[in-house]
């Protein structure tokens, strides 16, 4: 135990996912050593993340306006809707060049062991979306959604997160529902894949 000020600086790095103590400790001593310019950047961004930061009124993405610049992106397939956990993973689709949709950010996955039931998630407003109740933009009247994919993370909570909401979306009339396709990873050896991905390779298998 540090005393004063160091200590605490620690105490609150290790409240942060995925820092232990002594990566808190680490980072707390390098502060020590920073010049003051820095830790004063360092200040004014953590402010603008707190006071700059808010959420997408139509998908619930990371924004800095009241709609973000994917919604507002009139190029975007406004009909189609790529549901994920967090804003985080709008940034690795983007990446593939390959999705011009829009998105819908549901703030987590179910888990009932850590008390995250529907009521926690985005889901209603999802609903709402799909079910022409929200409005898109000013003025303009909330789009026909005609496909919903889910892509939410190829684990035991993602999977029961896809598995609910396909039970929800069975109800549109018109809606097509589809699941991002996962399996084999390229070049990985059968032996080390897990039974759920291969679970999943077999059962979305394409014809050649």
């Amino acid at each position: 135990m540090f005393e004063g000020p160091l200590q605490d600086l620690i105490d609150e790095f290790s409240r942060l996912p995925g820092v232990g103590p002594k990566s808190a400790q680490r980072i707390a001593f390098h502060l020590l050593k920073t010049d003051p310019e820095d830790i004063d950047r360092l200040r004014a961004a953590l402010a603008a993340v707190r006071d700059g930061v808010t959420f997408c009124r139509i998908c619930n993405n990371v924004s800095r306006e009241e709609v973000c610049r994917i919604c507002a992106d009139s190029g975007r397939d406004k009909g189609t809707i790529c549901v994920v956990e967090d804003a985080k993973d709008i940034q690795v689709i983007e990446r593939t060049g390959e999705y011009r949709g829009r998105y819908h950010v549901l703030g987590g996955s179910l888990d009932p062991l850590a008390n995250v039931g529907p009521k926690d998630l985005a889901i209603s407003a999802l609903l709402q979306r799909i079910g022409g109740v929200l409005q898109d933009l000013e003025g303009d009247e909330a789009p026909e959604i005609t496909e919903v994919i889910l892509a939410t993370d190829p684990d035991t909570e993602g999977e029961a997160t896809s598995s609910y909401l396909a039970r929800l979306l069975k109800d549109f009339p018109n809606l097509t529902v589809s699941r991002l396709a996962s399996g084999m990873p390229l070049g990985g050896d059968l032996e080390f894949v897990d039974e759920l991905t291969l679970s999943r390779a077999l059962s979305g298998r394409l014809k050649l």
